[in-house]
């Protein structure tokens, strides 16, 4: 089938799905003028499950960019104030698609790379090592003997993007589910699409790839794919394949010592990303990491990338500070910089150090097993709920991607039952931002 047809197929089932879920809100509305409010309320929430299971079902059959906006969408479910329904059924959204036949795989490597396969190969396995909304992994060999994974980006994906997130976003309007003001919710939409436009190009990632090359060139700890610039393009990216094994094996057979090692390497390169290199791996997904017997842990898929400025890494940095020395008003001033509020409202402020307090709680209890001693997850959440209803608050962008990585590094970290004290390894990473930002480095 035709490109141009395939993408008029596409236009309609998302035109279709945006006019069901619109008109169903609509007749919704009519329907409240004759009811009470407890009925309003429960109504409301059956029709959010309804539209949000039609949502899933219609962009999980159309794969590609819709299914990654979606899933992206629910990863930004906190920013974006979705309700818990809704939230619930976006997350049934998984990574795994249907594989890509290997006849069409072949034939886009040999486009790519301008010959036949099996002159850059000595060996590429037809079955994928994992299929993604967005491309599909193959193990393969090179002349040479080197082991290596081959990613492929899917046809067409990148052209659906922004008919995808727009679609989406209109049905979320439509039906009053996202409460946050239009600007915010519009940046948060305009973060989510950079990060998107940023995965669509494997270039794009080969230089995220030689970045934390350099910025871990000295950190034994950690292993970063190396590239084979001549089998890379737009659209094919050639990667030594990394030793390891998931987490969740590494948990179950890998010796206590190694755990720890890892867990604690863990903690400490998220923070020298954030805080020392302003360049962060904001993919959290347990499936992005390999982990060695000996503790070292391997890093894959560069594709999202979030990189920071050293003013507002530093301010940020101050309020972390500011936390962990129980500031209040340090805390405040720092967040008033960071944009989440003009400083003006007494409920804005006493909501956002409830907040701040809570995320910075693991951070100063000394040293303590994550899991075990504290349980931040089901505690920020009644907190972010009041945050939400605060108008005078505002989400800034850049904390979008940031906290996702952090909420990935602390679910990786309990898994592992991390133990240590975590607050004397951020502080000294979170002093050096204050202190580049201030120019005194």
């Amino acid at each position: 089938m035709a490109r141009g047809s395939r993408r008029l197929k596409r236009l309609a089932k998302l035109g279709s799905l945006t006019g069901r879920v619109t008109t169903s809100y609509v007749a919704e509305k009519v329907k409240d003028t004759f009811r009470g409010k407890d009925l309003r309320e429960r109504a409301k929430r059956r029709l959010h499950i309804d539209n949000a299971k039609e949502i899933v079902e219609t962009v999980g059959k159309l794969k590609g960019a819709a299914m990654k906006v979606g899933q992206q969408m629910a990863m930004a479910a906190r920013a974006l104030d979705l309700p818990e329904e809704v939230t619930q059924t976006l997350s049934q959204l998984h990574a795994d698609a249907d594989p890509i036949p290997f006849e069409i795989i072949k034939e886009d490597v040999e486009k790519e790379l301008e010959g036949p396969i099996d002159s850059a190969f000595a060996f590429f396995d037809p079955a994928p090592l994992g299929t993604a909304s967005l491309g599909q992994a193959h193990a393969a060999t090179l002349p040479t003997g080197e082991q290596v994974v081959v990613k492929v980006l899917h046809r067409g994906v990148e052209h659906s993007v922004d008919t995808d997130l727009m679609a989406l976003k209109t049905i979320l309007v439509s039906g009053r589910v996202l409460r946050r003001s239009s600007e915010e919710m519009s940046q948060t939409f305009d973060e989510i699409r950079a990060r998107l436009i940023e995965e669509l190009d494997y270039l794009q990632e080969a230089a995220n790839i030689y970045t934390f090359e350099k910025l871990f060139a000295n950190d034994n700890r950690v292993r970063i794919p190396k590239l084979h610039q001549q089998l890379c393009t737009e659209r094919i990216l050639t990667m030594d394949r990394l030793p390891g094994i998931p987490i969740q094996q590494f948990a179950s057979t890998g010796s206590a010592e190694a755990q720890q090692r890892a867990g604690r390497t863990l903690v400490e390169i998220y923070f020298q990303q954030v805080f020392r290199f302003m360049t962060l791996h904001a993919d959290p997904h347990p499936g992005n990491y390999l982990f060695e017997e000996d503790g070292r842990i391997g890093l894959l898929d560069f594709g999202c990338v979030k990189r920071f400025d050293e003013f507002w890494i530093g301010s940020y940095a101050r309020a972390a500070e500011a936390v962990m020395k129980q500031d209040r008003q340090a805390c405040l001033d720092a967040c008033e910089a960071l944009g989440c509020w003009d400083g003006n409202s007494t409920k804005a402020a006493e909501v956002i150090w409830d907040f701040c307090r809570e995320m910075g709680r693991t951070f100063t209890m000394g040293e303590i097993t994550l899991g075990a001693d504290e349980d931040t997850g089901a505690s920020i959440r009644p907190i972010v709920k009041r945050l939400m209803r605060v108008p005078q608050i505002q989400i800034p962008r850049h904390v979008l991607y940031l906290h996702r990585s952090l909420g990935g590094t602390y679910s990786l970290c309990k898994t592992l039952k991390t133990r240590a004290d975590f607050g004397s390894i951020a502080m000294p990473e979170a002093v050096h931002a204050i202190s580049r930002a201030e120019g005194q480095l």
